[in-house]
């Protein structure tokens, strides 16, 4: 839920200037603008830091228009509005995104993609998309909450492609996940969109919690490979190199 605050203000962890490691765009240079707050509990979050609604600092979306406009470099490939979950501050991410295209720059949406009526909104202000599918072992949510993330996941991938935005799909795996729940989500993905409407299916290992091992990526990959065969197995490249 987007917590209430007074009009233009918002929860911000950090802000800061990194190579992108994650999905189709991994290596570039880009422009992290961390929201804080999100109401998923996944557990292998490698930013659990900004979990919490009151973690960051409550800021004017004025002064983050400076803090963007300071740290912005050239060469710059896009700004991420990320999280914790951008989405549970849309008003802010609409103002900011509508910001840093004036200024320019391509704008991206990092999201668990929990709230379809909120992701529409963001939507005509985001330039690149990702849609993330939670499989059950993240833990995002309680069981009976499951198909709920579900519908709206599917339903921001249905309203993102409407628009034209040809996002990518990304789904983190462990060595608990389950292949079968993998394919079933592959086929519940292209029985809704087209193939040729999307940038990617990523599936990206988890790292540092439950590790799959490479047996488990086989596995992952073979669910998804029969319906899309652009599928890749990428891991979390800043982790990799040291970036942050």
């Amino acid at each position: 839920m987007q917590r209430k605050r007074s009009p233009g203000r918002v929860r911000l962890s950090e802000i800061f200037t990194s190579i992108e490691g994650e999905g189709v765009l991994a290596g570039t240079k880009t422009l992290f603008v961390r929201l804080a707050g999100c109401p998923l509990k996944c557990h292998w979050c490698d930013t659990p830091y900004a979990i919490p609604m009151d973690s960051g600092n409550d800021i004017s979306i004025d002064e983050v228009k400076k803090m963007i406009a300071g740290e912005l470099q050239p060469n710059t490939y896009k700004v991420n509005f990320t999280g914790g979950e951008p989405l549970a501050q849309a008003d802010a991410v609409i103002e900011l995104a509508k910001f840093a295209k004036s200024m320019g720059v391509k704008t991206y949406l990092e999201s668990a993609c929990f709230d379809a009526g909120k992701f529409a909104r963001v939507l005509p202000y985001i330039d690149i998309c990702k849609v993330e599918f939670k499989l059950r072992d993240a833990r995002a949510v309680d069981d009976n909450n499951y198909p709920t993330l579900l519908k709206n996941e599917l339903e921001c991938l249905k309203i993102a492609v409407a628009a034209g935005k040809k996002p990518y799909i990304k789904v983190v795996v462990t060595n608990s996940s389950d292949q079968e729940e993998l394919a079933d989500l592959a086929g519940k993905v292209f029985s809704n969109i087209s193939r040729k409407n999307i940038a990617g299916f990523i599936i990206q290992p988890s790292y540092g919690i439950d590790e799959p091992l490479l047996d488990r990526l086989f596995a992952f990959y073979d669910a998804v490979y029969p319906l899309y065969e652009q599928v890749r197995v990428v891991p979390q490249l800043h982790k990799l190199i040291g970036a942050r």
